[in-house]
């Protein structure tokens, strides 16, 4: 079976389990998974599709975008094609070509530039704002948030993610954080004191939101 998305032909594969609801996923850019009990005929999972193309032409948006980032090696808002040529010692740039060893060797290059690139910029920006108590920057990758303030720890937490995103992006999540040692919440005053920082924050929030 097959269905037309976004003028691209997908290819519908049906799972039959002991299922009361149907649910339906991109396996991949490609390929739909539908997943339904065994009494629902083709005829009806059709219609049911039919009825959500346009959520399905999203979903399929969004899995074509996701793949696309796989492919190539994301760095401060640059897409680069990754080359492994099995000798290279250090990861090098050139043009729209990043060159390394192996993925491996890839990988760590990424994991030493969100220590450098973020601690670098955390300690440009910290010293703008008064009254900042010390804080232990922390690095990870988080699925839903960009940073995390542990107030009562004083720790700032800031998602590995963000080393593929423009520098200034960066900063707003920094700036956005550090604001938080000043209001804990999301108030008007809070948002102030972002926009003291960083007056173009609703531009930065977008710009997250849709990469």
């Amino acid at each position: 079976m097959k269905i037309s998305l976004n003028e691209k032909e997908i290819d519908i594969l049906i799972n039959r389990k002991p299922n009361k609801n149907i649910y339906m996923r991109f396996k991949d850019q490609n390929t739909l998974e539908v997943s339904c009990n065994r009494f629902v005929s083709n005829h009806e999972i059709m219609k049911i599709l039919e009825k959500n193309r346009s959520s399905l032409e999203k979903m399929q948006k969004k899995k074509e975008k996701e793949e696309q980032k796989d492919i190539f090696f994301q760095y401060l808002g640059k897409s680069y094609t990754r080359i492994f040529d099995g000798v290279t010692k250090d990861v090098t740039f050139i043009d729209d070509n990043v060159i390394a060893k192996d993925e491996k060797t890839l990988d760590t290059f990424y994991k030493k530039e969100c220590i450098r690139v973020f601690t670098n910029e955390v300690n440009r920006i910290v010293p703008y704002f008064k009254n900042i108590p010390k804080f232990s920057l922390k690095i990870r990758f988080m699925k839903t948030r960009w940073g995390v303030n542990h107030i009562t720890n004083r720790t700032i937490t800031l998602n590995s993610e963000l080393l593929k995103k423009e520098i200034d992006l960066l900063d707003y999540v920094i700036i956005h954080e550090l604001c938080h040692f000043y209001e804990a919440n999301h108030s008007s005053r809070f948002w102030s004191h972002v926009g003291e920082y960083y007056p173009k924050y609703k531009e930065a929030r977008k710009r997250l939101r849709n990469d």
